[in-house]
């Protein structure tokens, strides 16, 4: 009687093992149909999404190293650019700022037309560390 019970027991586990394999077989089928169906048809709409979110941050980012390498060289801009443009006082002064407006050149906000002598008595050095213009 107790191989009787178990065999059945046995008999039992063996077909629901069966009927458990099947149940994977058939998730696995249905979870694969779904994926590919998401794929083709939430992927493209998807990407675009990602892209319209990370385009204005990855904008913003190269925007601001752009500005830093702008502020970078800025030392070096307002010490050459002077020269080039014929304002020698202006030579390395912080405040020189040199930009055409509507065809004017605004040299700086204390002498919009640049300064004619030697030494401007505003002059400020661009390198930190230096004192006045000699």
């Amino acid at each position: 009687m107790m191989q009787s019970v178990v065999d059945d027991v046995e008999q039992f586990l063996t077909e629901v093992s069966k009927e458990f394999e099947g149940m994977v077989d058939v998730v696995f089928d249905a979870s694969e149909a779904i994926a590919a169906q998401v794929q083709t048809t939430l992927a493209p709409d998807l990407e675009q999404r990602i892209d319209e979110f990370f385009d204005p941050i990855l904008e913003a980012y190269l925007d601001c190293e752009v500005a830093m390498i702008e502020d970078t060289v800025q030392p070096v801009v307002h010490t050459v650019e002077p020269m080039l443009n014929n304002h020698p006082a202006c030579v390395g002064c912080h405040h020189y700022h040199g930009q055409v407006y509507n065809g004017v050149m605004l040299v700086c906000g204390m002498h919009p037309y640049g300064w004619e002598g030697e030494k401007c008595p505003d002059w400020e050095s661009t390198w930190k560390g230096q004192e006045s213009g000699e």
